[in-house]
């Protein structure tokens, strides 16, 4: 899966040729015109850096920050037309990780891009306890260690059984796919099918209590057919 990031910059070719570089790097881009646009944006999407301008209608990057914040750890970049220290100072000081001034180099955005996402979800993850990226799949915020047959979300580890990490494993390596009853029993349990809709049922009970309070969050019931881990 790829890493999201969102740009939140009011003038619109600053957001379209960063979209075109970080899109060509292999990331999935959002786009906010202001600041209201970018929470708002922000609270509906698995948002995984953060590209923000501090100069925007409606709120400023700063308010935007604050926000973030209070909420995640994520990376945040700003973006400012002046390079002055008391900007550079409030944003650092209200968690932002690095800056950029306009005009920048569309590539050196990029390369900053590749540098956060490096430190905080693969060297910060792996120092952590989490899987690197490389090790493991990703489903918006959960990412299974396909090395340690361990699951996260949110960096936070969840306890599996054996037959419910290959459950798990089934569903993330085919996000958004119904699998059926017997191809979820023979790959969780190993075995012919023989009908063991209880078993399946309570097995598929337990994971959702584990992912989410939500029991329809992430593992969805296909009437008929079967089940599906939700994309987003």
């Amino acid at each position: 899966m790829a890493y999201t990031v969102l740009i939140a910059d009011d003038e619109k070719e600053i957001r379209s040729v960063l979209r075109l570089y970080l899109e060509n790097a292999g990331y999935r881009v959002l786009e906010a015109a202001d600041g209201v646009e970018a929470e708002k944006i922000f609270t509906g999407e698995k948002v995984d850096l953060c590209l923000l301008d501090i100069m925007m209608p409606g709120k400023d990057g700063y308010q935007v920050l604050r926000g973030i914040r209070a909420v995640s750890n994520i990376p945040v970049i700003m973006i400012t037309a002046k390079d002055q220290d008391p900007e550079k100072i409030l944003g650092l000081d209200l968690g932002a990780d690095d800056y950029m001034v306009k005009p920048f180099n569309p590539l050196e955005a990029v390369a900053r891009t590749n540098s956060m996402i490096r430190r905080y979800y693969r060297l910060g993850a792996a120092a952590a306890g989490a899987p690197a990226a490389s090790a493991g799949l990703r489903c918006r915020d959960l990412t299974l260690d396909t090395e340690a047959c361990c699951l996260y979300r949110d960096g936070s580890p969840i306890e599996l059984t054996s037959v419910e990490y290959r459950i798990m494993r089934l569903f993330m390596e085919h996000p958004g796919k119904v699998f059926t009853k017997q191809q979820i029993y023979e790959c969780g349990w190993e075995d012919t099918y023989a009908v063991s809709d209880n078993n399946i049922m309570v097995c598929i009970s337990k994971l959702r209590a584990k992912l989410s309070s939500d029991p329809s969050a992430y593992i969805r019931t296909v009437r008929g057919l079967g089940y599906r881990l939700e994309k987003g």
